[in-house]
């Protein structure tokens, strides 16, 4: 799940009386949205939790993550993990430096096929009719 609707749903969470912990690789994006806790673990995107089939470390990460929930006081602290992906940070370049292929955004709606675009229509009641 996102960065940015973890932290969300964390603050909402929250503001309910529901203690949560939130478990980053991407350190400026949880920064930015400001959940309640966070461990931070400088791993790629998607290893939030540890190295693939390495049980023992996953679990060393979480039960020191877990341990935010007593260390981290003030709200939207950052508790630093201490893991390494590997010896060097080399990692980082590699996994910084993918290619964006998104689409340019429009300021219309896109669509998949022209039977989408059909049946967004038909079930749109505000929508304006389409003229071409």
């Amino acid at each position: 799940m996102c960065h940015q609707s973890v932290g969300l749903i964390a603050r909402l969470l929250e503001s309910a009386g529901i203690s949560t912990l939130c478990m980053s690789s991407a350190l400026d994006i949880s920064r930015a949205v400001n959940p309640p806790r966070t461990a931070f673990l400088d791993y790629p995107l998607g290893h939030t939790a540890g190295k693939p089939g390495d049980p023992a470390l996953q679990r060393e990460i979480m039960l020191q993550a877990l341990e935010a929930f007593t260390s981290l006081t003030a709200p939207g602290a950052v508790k630093m993990l201490p893991f390494r992906w590997s010896e060097d940070d080399s990692w980082q370049k590699t996994a910084m430096r993918g290619k964006d292929d998104r689409l340019p955004r429009l300021d219309t709606p896109q669509y998949q096929s022209e039977d989408d675009r059909s049946r967004a229509e038909e079930a749109c009641a505000i929508c304006p009719p389409r003229t071409s």
